[in-house]
């Protein structure tokens, strides 16, 4: 049976913007007005703290995530290295910090949007719409969410910017004395307080599986998804209680709102229209509507990040598969998305004020990373055969790091206000006793706390041999063992014994649903893919060449597949085409046209596939003709067909530099014989055809009838600009009723100044 893959399309630009649009939300906007008031202008201290302790969680968690790269992050790694009991109590934890989470976000929505205290009624009203409306849309799914993140978060940074170093020109030293007016207590306090704005990297560790080069691109997106906030936090509480005094700071509904209207007060109105508007209004409004982007974005995020935490917890059968169901039409957890909301709405209803909502979600996250910590040491020490982390603590700092992050995580705990401790040992202990009541008879994971006090070394050496890749990726039944003796004559007539084909499959899902959710809850889609691939490798038996099969779920097809070329360094890709599409979608189809675009390896693309008597191909003076006269030859042998190579010569071709009338026969022999060396034929492989036309397309087309099997090479550097309506490869295309094949060969393009820096940073330049 076919094991299935997880796409890794998401580079570290995307990781990074997907911890940060966490990161950067309520916490930023409101916690200035609720921490000023426990620590004073000390509260920046908070702050770091609490990114300190971020930061060796992040380094933790990293290890971890390309060791075990599987949906649930944290709970995943606690419960692979701990047990079902601690695995138990952090999946529990998570879920319940994460949606403590979402209702301080939504009630710090409803404070801005109402410019109101938290406990006013319409303020709960308006957070429980909206999160009622985020529910509905994560229940449905909606494929944009993740561009519309991306530019949520950059709008906040720059409104974030602009708020700081406008801030810091107005800025009162005096404010900020005495620094800390409670003392240092409180600010180790509030610490813990703060810590709610750290979550979000676990987001990023969340989506692990779908992170392409985890070693590099994982720990670098968390530490930066730590950092980056950190250093705003700071600044913006510096600012904060450097222009408003401490008391009205901590009295207002929309803190960072009113603290950036002071800070252009002085700068008096702007005229419009014959209307005088104040700056100070401008800049509070600006900064309102920024708080209500940021508490969307992180409600968002952490509701999808709890269905994924269910889905794990259900996948190690510490909770039900009930949860885990997949929406039939929407392909959406639905269950678990509805039982997050439900749990959510009541939170935000509830009596709990939201300085606690935002507390008890800190919390649950410190003992996580308490114990995310601890299953480092264990699986450094246990060294399982499935832990091969791409990403290591480095040597100097292990084990300082670990011991150091479980020490500062319990030390803030420690210092969090009693109710807080009270309700999060509450859902501790609801954790222990659904493990003892349910989960313990049922979850097959055991404990590596033995094999961590006596460790087993294990060794492995890979040995890879080069060989000639074809990549094919097959949908559809009754076309694909035809295009995988396509793949066959190609690889046959490259490297013989020595060449593979790999046949790819790949699902589509939205981003809503994890791609793990799709591989173990979508049976009909799992079992008609799996049904493909093993007919692709039954097909390749029969062939006698060898077929490598390849599952794959990712968020779009043609991305997963031009990573597949890439990991594989195909030598050429192989793909069915249904037919024409709009001119002004698509030339090909969406999936096509970015692999013609941008795939570096040969290309061919294959239309109506069939088995071949007799096969033409044009042998122009197009660059990719000899690429198209070397495929057509492949498919000769392979078939036991017959091949021309036809070349079409005006009547007048015209004179030589010396002023000679050329012969157009000899013209069009000419040409095919520099094609046919050009794509290594010998002279009985093909049939050499010269015609002389008037009219050279209709003599082409006219020419190419005849036979059921035509190929052509792409006429252009861009196989899919060049290949437009009206070109004659396409009049072939729309013209001809049997096979038509278009060919290019291997392509490098020059990289534009940002597509070379978005790849230094591990990210796709789209």
């Amino acid at each position: 049976m076919n094991d299935q893959e997880l796409a890794r399309d998401l580079g570290f630009l995307e990781a990074y913007t997907l911890g940060l649009g966490t990161m950067i939300g309520a916490g930023i906007f409101v916690l200035p007005g609720i921490v000023a008031g426990r620590a004073g202008p000390a509260a920046m201290v908070s702050f770091m703290i609490g990114g300190s302790v971020a930061l060796l969680a992040a380094l933790s968690l990293s290890e971890l995530a390309t060791g075990m790269p599987k949906a649930g992050g944290s709970y995943y790694y606690v419960n692979q290295a701990l047990g079902g009991l601690f695995g138990t109590i952090v999946g529990w934890g998570m879920w319940g910090g994460l949606m403590f989470a979402t209702a301080f976000y939504m009630l710090g929505f409803g404070q801005y949007l109402l410019s109101a205290p938290s406990d006013a009624i319409p303020v709960i009203a308006a957070a429980l719409l909206m999160a009622s409306l985020l529910v509905a849309i994560n229940y449905r799914g909606v494929k944009e969410t993740g561009s519309l993140q991306n530019v949520i978060v950059i709008a906040l940074l720059v409104l974030i910017g602009g708020f700081i170093a406008v801030g810091l020109t107005a800025l009162n030293p005096d404010l900020l004395t005495p620094f800390t007016p409670e003392g240092w207590g409180a600010v180790g306090l509030t610490a813990g307080t703060v810590f709610v704005t750290f979550i979000g990297f676990e987001v990023i560790a969340t989506s692990a599986e779908e992170i392409k080069s985890p070693g590099r691109n994982l720990p670098l997106s968390m530490i930066a998804a730590v950092v980056t906030p950190t250093i705003l936090y700071v600044l913006v509480m510096l600012v904060s209680t450097g222009i408003l005094p401490i008391d009205i700071i901590e009295d207002s509904p929309v803190p960072v709102a009113d603290v950036a209207g002071a800070s252009v007060e002085a700068y008096g109105s702007v005229g419009a229209f014959g209307y005088s508007i104040s700056l100070s209004w401008i800049a509070s409004g600006v900064m309102i509507v920024g708080a209500i982007l940021a508490t969307v974005s992180s409600a968002n995020a952490s509701i999808l990040s709890a269905a994924r935490v269910n889905f794990a917890m259900g996948r190690d059968r510490i909770l039900s598969d009930w949860l885990n169901q997949i929406h039939g039409a929407y392909r959406t957890p639905y269950r678990a998305i509805l039982a997050t909301g439900a749990v959510i709405l009541l939170l935000i209803a509830g009596p709990l004020p939201i300085s606690t909502l935002a507390d008890v979600a800190a919390f649950m996250f410190l003992i996580t990373y308490a114990l995310v910590h601890v299953a480092v040491v264990v699986l450094r020490r246990a060294n399982p055969e499935n832990y091969e982390p791409d990403f290591r603590i480095p040597n100097l700092l292990y084990p300082i790091v670990p011991i150091l992050g479980f020490i500062t995580c319990i030390g803030v705990m420690i210092q969090m206000a009693p109710i807080v401790q009270g309700i999060g040992v509450g859902i501790v202990g609801v954790g222990v006793l659904w493990y003892v009541g349910y989960a313990r008879d049922r979850s097959e994971v055991e404990s590596l706390l033995g094999e961590a006090v006596a460790p087993t070394e294990t060794d492995s050496q890979e040995h890879e041999e080069e060989r000639y890749t074809v990549v094919v990726p097959v949908a559809n039944p009754e076309t694909q063992r035809t295009l995988l003796r396509y793949a066959a004559a190609s690889a046959a007539g490259s490297d013989g014994e020595h060449a593979e084909i790999v046949a790819v499959n790949v699902n589509e899902v939205p981003p809503q649903t994890s791609l793990a959710q799709e591989a173990a809850m979508e049976e009909e889609r799992v079992d008609r893919q799996r049904e493909l691939l093993q007919n692709a490798r039954e097909a390749g038996e029969d062939l006698g060449v060898a077929v490598r099969t390849r599952a794959i779920i990712g968020r779009n097809t043609a991305e997963v597949l031009l990573g597949v070329i890439d990991e594989e360094d195909a030598d050429h890709v192989l793909l069915g085409w249904g037919g024409p599409r709009s001119r002004r979608e698509f030339v090909f189809g969406s999936t096509l046209d970015p692999l013609l675009e941008r795939a570096p390896c040969e290309v061919t693309l294959v239309r109506d596939p069939s088995d071949v008597t007799e096969i033409v191909a044009l042998a122009g003076e197009g660059m990719n003709a000899p690429v198209a006269a070397r495929r057509a030859a492949e498919l000769a042998r392979a078939f036991g067909a017959q091949l021309r190579l036809l070349n079409v010569q005006p009547t007048d071709p015209g004179e030589t530099p010396e002023g000679e009338k050329i012969d157009p026969e000899e013209a069009g022999a000419e040409i095919i014989q520099n094609i046919a060396s050009a794509a290594g034929l010998e002279q009985d492989e093909y049939v050499m055809d010269v015609r002389v036309s008037e009219d050279v397309r209709e003599t082409l087309l006219e020419s190419v009838a005849e036979v059921d099997t035509v190929c052509v090479g792409a006429t252009g550097q861009s196989f899919v600009a060049q290949a437009l309506y009206g070109t004659i490869p396409q009049a072939i295309v729309d013209q001809s009723d049997g096979t038509v094949i278009m060919a290019r060969g291997e392509q490098t393009t020059t990289r534009t100044l940002r597509e070379a820096i978005i790849e230094r940073l591990g990210g796709r330049a789209d």
